[in-house]
């Protein structure tokens, strides 16, 4: 569907390790603070969704995650629409919103997502990776995994996937390894990736870590699945972020800021394919360029699903921002950082800023919003116009489970 929806308040929590503030507190703060962005009370929220992806795992809420973290702050009555969809729950959230305006059910309503992932018992945060795959094929996929890193020269053979951290790295760095076989990709090339992201992390007060890594920084730090050492990696975090979503028809009563139109909003779920055949991000990106009426030339800033370097490096090719098998060459050159033709991952990305699963895909809206109004500091993208995000979660065979790309506009 053609999407007619309108960003008209934003509010994020910093992210990173809040062990003190639950659920209900760190997602009241995101919320008050996009209702006073939007200039509205909660009085005028007609309707929220709300992403999480793991607090029945991880804090053992379960089945009225939105309603608990709202009747908190005081609000109820409305509707509230509870969203899981792995490390795509937020963007599937805001994408149930802007439908629900788009098609005219509500004037306004409220997109949040929430997560807390750290745990004094790590086994629990990890555990809410594991539960991203098929669970009936995950005995077969941690032993190709183990496998995998063992061929690759891991001292642990790849064990450790799933416990000692999330086995989405052992994934992205079998993926890793087939990109750099293939088109000559080097771990150098990935970690400049990483060193891009540091860099504008450190411009991001709301980011998790901020402090700046070189090159050589990221090649020494420790290893984590080769080719991925620790800042390659995306660290697990607790936060919230929310948006006030209006209609063009509210929007236009209301004064102040230029206002941020969502005209496009992608969801797909992965399906079998040939290794060489389009996958969701292709789909996804070609579908949001058609209804938003652009391709990847006309984009000013993009925030990267970057679970891991290699994950935004592939994400380049696979958006359109250069051709395949390019990617190293193209974080080579400078376009993906600030000053660059297209600046990726402004915000720090995943790797910088952190990655509470279920709040991820609404943060990229927050930096996105904030970019496109002119308000984003020092790491602000001269007279940005339009904006991209990815975001993504999950996997089944060789592709995402969940898959988002969403198309802002000044």
């Amino acid at each position: 569907m053609r999407f007619s929806a309108v960003i008209a308040g934003v509010g994020m929590t910093r992210f990173g390790r809040h062990l003190d503030e639950g659920l209900k507190a760190l997602g009241a703060e995101a919320v008050r603070a996009a209702l006073a962005d939007a200039e509205i009370t909660a009085d005028d929220l007609q309707a929220a969704f709300v992403g999480n992806a793991a607090a029945g795992l991880v804090t053992g809420q379960e089945c009225i995650r939105g309603q608990v973290i709202l009747r908190g702050m005081g609000i109820g009555r409305i509707p509230v629409v509870n969203v899981e969809n792995a490390c795509a729950s937020a963007s599937t959230a805001l994408h149930q919103a802007c439908a629900m305006v788009s098609a005219g059910y509500y004037d306004t309503v409220l997109a949040l997502g929430v997560e807390k992932l750290y745990h004094v018992d790590k086994r629990k945060s990890f555990a809410a990776f594991s539960g991203a795959v098929d669970v009936e094929m995950l005995a077969p996929l941690l032993e190709a995994l183990k496998q995998g890193g063992a061929a690759a020269g891991a001292e642990s053979g790849g064990g450790g996937a799933g416990e000692k951290r999330s086995m989405f790295m052992d994934i992205y760095a079998a993926a890793a390894r087939a990109h750099m076989e293939r088109w000559g990709t080097t771990v150098e090339q990935f970690a400049a990736v990483a060193a891009k992201n540091s860099l504008h992390g450190s411009l991001n007060p709301r980011a998790q870590f901020r402090d700046v890594l070189s090159v050589a920084d990221v090649l020494a730090a420790p290893m984590i699945a080769p080719p991925l050492t620790r800042p390659m990696c995306s660290p697990i975090g607790d936060g919230a972020a929310a948006v006030v979503v209006t209609s063009e028809r509210s929007a236009r009563t209301r004064a102040g800021r230029a206002p941020v139109c969502v005209v496009a909003s992608v969801l797909r779920s992965g399906w079998d394919h040939g290794a060489d055949e389009p996958g969701t991000v292709e789909e996804c990106a070609r579908v949001a360029y058609e209804e938003a009426g652009i391709d990847p030339r006309d984009i000013d800033v993009v925030e990267c699903h970057d679970a891991s370097a290699p994950a935004e490096l592939m994400a380049y090719e696979s958006l359109g921002l250069c051709r395949k098998g390019e990617g190293g060459a193209f974080v080579d050159s400078g376009a993906t950082r600030l000053g660059g033709r297209v600046p990726v991952n402004t915000s720090g990305g995943l790797l910088r800023k952190g990655h509470p699963v279920g709040a991820t895909g609404i943060a990229q809206i927050v930096e996105l919003t904030e970019q496109l109004q002119g308000r984003a500091g020092d790491r602000q993208v001269p007279n940005a116009k339009v904006g991209l995000a990815h975001n993504g979660g999950g996997a089944i065979g060789t592709d995402a489970a969940a898959m988002c790309v969403t198309v802002l506009t000044r």
